[in-house]
């Protein structure tokens, strides 16, 4: 199993969430910890995309070539391009890139993403949402598959056997379809022989395994074998020495984090019972010590019936710089290896 973090380059607070660290130091910061990282043997790390004061990661490719300078061994990816309000042509061209800064390191995740933010600043209509995504996706995957492409949409100029270039360094630039609760979009990934992404943000996992599973079902019909039909799951996770220290220390960063985006779509506060519940045995944050988040991984992954990659997603804790890291140390150098020997062969 491939195990890794991933970020969305959340403008960080001070540990005590009460002044906000300056934007460059936040990148600088963000970059040592993809750099911690492939230090300690983590396998991918992946950066989001969006357009909104809280986060820095409007560019998520530019920061991924800062941190391939920096990185030997670590895979590096989007999590999620927002595919709709993007251009597939340029998109593929700054991921290829990367693939050639990195030495054959770059993937894409792509979806829909969690905000609406990027479709009035980049001039599309939401009323075009499921058209957009279509659309665009169709047209990535046409130029991932061909250097040389003709082709005719809606809200993009047509392609007359134009060249896109430049190509990755890998034989094909692996690109995984970042998923939320829908089953049409499970479905979708299965028939295109993608990789699926799982985002769980919580609930109890295992309530995700007949979309898993719909998903696989959709894959077979379609023709694709069992190893072309990965699996991941991407939720949030923070590791300390203890599950009382985990739990004590992101706490209260998440329920900050979640405030605004609550205010703004009408959900109710966060509970200290709700993040409870959360980081027990069926709810999904991997939040604990690593033997306790160890053990979670390889619940999570019984309970979707297997998964190939778990990604935790902890920078919006606003923990402080040093204790990131060590939870990148423990995750690298204790969890990961705990689930990879029960797992030997996922």
């Amino acid at each position: 199993m491939e195990i890794g973090i991933d970020s969305f380059a959340a403008a960080q607070l001070s540990e005590d969430k009460r002044t906000t660290i300056h934007s460059d130091r936040v990148i600088q910061n963000l970059i040592d910890r993809i750099v911690l990282a492939d230090e300690v043997g983590l396998d991918i790390f992946g950066l989001g995309e969006h357009h909104r004061k809280e986060f820095l990661d409007a560019a998520p490719s530019l920061i991924l070539a800062a941190a391939a300078a920096r990185t030997q061994r670590i895979r590096l990816t989007s999590a999620v391009s927002v595919l709709s309000a993007d251009d597939p042509v340029r998109l593929f061209q700054q991921y290829a890139t990367l693939d050639l800064i990195s030495g054959g390191r770059a993937e894409m995740v792509v979806g829909r993403g969690s905000f609406i933010d990027a479709f009035p600043l980049f001039g599309y209509d939401l009323r075009d949402y499921d058209e957009l995504f279509t659309e665009k996706l169709n047209l990535l995957l046409r130029i991932s598959d061909n250097e040389r492409v003709t082709w005719k949409g809606r809200f993009r100029a047509p392609l007359e056997d134009q060249a896109v270039i430049p190509r990755p360094l890998q034989s094909k630039l692996p690109i995984w379809l970042g998923v939320g609760g829908t089953p049409e979009s499970f479905a979708r990934a299965g028939t295109l022989g993608m990789p699926l992404m799982v985002a769980i943000i919580g609930g109890e996992t295992h309530r995700f395994a007949p979309l898993v599973q719909l998903y696989r079902d959709a894959g077979a019909q379609a023709g694709y074998g069992p190893d072309q039909l990965k699996v991941g799951m991407h939720a949030f996770g923070y590791v300390a020495a203890s599950t009382e220290q985990a739990k004590e220390e992101a706490f209260p960063g998440l329920f900050t984090a979640f405030e605004d985006i609550r205010k703004e779509r009408g959900w109710p506060p966060m509970t200290k019972s709700q993040f409870d519940f959360q980081c027990d045995e069926k709810g999904a944050y991997m939040i604990g010590s690593p033997e306790e988040v160890a053990a979670k991984i390889i619940r999570h992954s019984k309970a979707l019936g297997g998964l190939d990659r778990v990604t935790f997603q902890m920078d919006g804790m606003y923990v402080g710089q040093e204790k990131y890291l060590q939870a990148i140390r423990h995750i690298g150098q204790e969890v990961a290896p705990k689930v990879r020997a029960a797992l030997p062969s996922s």
